[in-house]
C-alpha cells in the first residue's frame, strides 16, 4: 500500500487523516473501515503500531469495492487534497557517510576522514525537524550561509526491535519514504552536527510511506535530486556502505526503535558543499528528492529571517 496523511482542502477541516492513494485518489482508511462496521486506525502512527492485522484488514478493504462503490466520505480525488508529512516520528536516526563516493567528497569538503568508517556514523534529527511535501524550508541568513540538501531513502520500523541480528532486521521495517536530509553546515560544533541537522524544516519527509511488501529490493533503488530542474545527486542504494539489516542491527544493538522512528540511511555524493565552487540553497529555490518507486518529495525554500 501507499499510504498519505492527508487533509481535504475545501471543507475548512485541517485534521490529519490517514489514507492510501489508489489510482489518483486517496481513500480514507478509518472512513471504509466503518462504513463495513469495522474499525482502522485514523493516523499511520497508530495504523503501525496495530501491526499486521490492520494491514492486513486495509488491503482487504481496498480489494472489496472498486472506487464506484465506496460510500460518501471514503474517496477524494488526490488533486483535492493536501498532503503532510506521513507521521511525526518518535526518533530519526541518520546515518553519516554511508555512500563511498560521499565519504571522498566529505573529506575533501567537511573535513571529515578519508578512510571508510568500519562502523555506521550515526547522528539523530529531532521530529520538530520534520515537515511534509510542499511545506517550506527555512532559510535564516542569521544561523547560515551553506543550506545543503541530501537525498535519502528513509526505513520506517514497524516492529520493535533490540538487539536484533541482521538476519532478522528486515522483519522489523514496515516501509519506506524519502527524506531529504537539509543541513546547515556551517552549524556543525566541534564536529558535533545536531544544530547543523536538527532546525526546524531540516527534515522534509514523504510524500507517502510504501509498505515494505511493495519493494521488491530496497537495496536497488535510484535516487536523484534536483535544484530547481538541475540534477544534483543521481545514484542508486545499492551503493549504501553499510546496508539496512546492518544498520538496523547495530542502532538497535544499545538503541531500541520502536514502531513509527525513522532511519534516514545516507546521502549519495552530489551535495552542495561537495561542488566545485560550493552550491548552496537560496530563498527562492525549489528542491525535488526523488527515489525510485516512492515517488518525489519537492518543497521550496524560504526565507525565514
Amino acid at each position: 500500500m501507499r499510504l498519505v496523511t492527508y487533509s481535504l482542502d475545501d471543507t475548512g477541516d485541517t485534521t490529519p487523516r490517514l489514507g492510501a492513494q489508489l489510482d489518483g485518489h486517496v481513500v480514507d482508511l478509518a472512513a471504509a473501515a466503518a462504513a463495513t462496521g469495522t474499525e482502522l486506525p485514523g493516523d499511520l502512527l497508530s495504523f503501525i503500531r496495530a501491526g499486521q492485522p490492520a494491514v492486513t484488514a486495509a488491503k482487504a478493504l481496498l480489494r472489496a469495492y472498486g472506487t464506484e462503490d465506496r460510500p460518501a466520505g471514503v474517496l477524494h480525488p488526490l488533486a483535492e487534497v493536501t498532503l503532510h508529512a506521513p507521521l511525526r516520528p518518535g526518533k530519526i536516526i541518520g546515518v553519516g557517510l554511508n555512500y563511498v563516493e560521499h565519504v571522498e567528497e566529505s573529506s575533501r569538503s567537511l573535513d571529515t576522514d578519508r578512510e571508510l568508517p568500519d562502523r555506521p556514523v550515526l547522528f539523530s534529527k529531532p521530529a520538530t525537524a520534520v515537515t511534509g511535501p510542499g511545506r517550506p524550508i527555512l532559510h535564516n541568513a542569521d544561523l547560515t550561509k551553506q543550506l545543503d540538501w541530501e537525498c535519502e531513502l528513509a526505513v520506517v520500523i514497524g516492529e520493535k526491535a533490540s538487539r536484533v541480528s541482521e538476519d532478522d532486521a528486515w522483519d522489523h521495517v514496515f516501509g519506506y519514504s524519502i527524506i531529504n536530509d537539509i543541513s546547515a553546515r556551517d552549524q556543525r560544533r566541534s564536529g558535533q552536527w545536531f544544530f547543523s541537522k536538527g532546525q526546524d524544516s531540516y527534515a522534509p519527509f514523504g510524500p507517502a510511506v510504501l509498505t515494505a511488501d511493495e519493494i521488491e529490493n530496497p537495496l536497488d533503488l535510484d535516487l536523484h535530486l534536483k535544484v530547481n530542474g538541475e540534477t544534483k545527486q543521481s545514484s542508486n542504494t545499492r551503493h549504501m556502505l553499510f546496508k539496512i539489516p546492518r544498520l538496523i542491527a547495530d542502532i538497535s544493538s544499545g538503541v531500541t526503535l520502536e514502531p513509527g522512528d525513522v532511519i534516514a540511511t545516507g546521502s549519495p555524493s552530489g551535495v552542495g558543499a561537495g561542488m566545485v565552487p560550493p552550491q548552496f540553497l537560496q530563498p527562492g529555490d525549489l528542491v525535488e528528492a526523488t527515489i525510485q518507486h516512492i515517488g518525489t518529495l519537492a518543497n521550496p525554500v524560504v526565507d525565514a529571517r
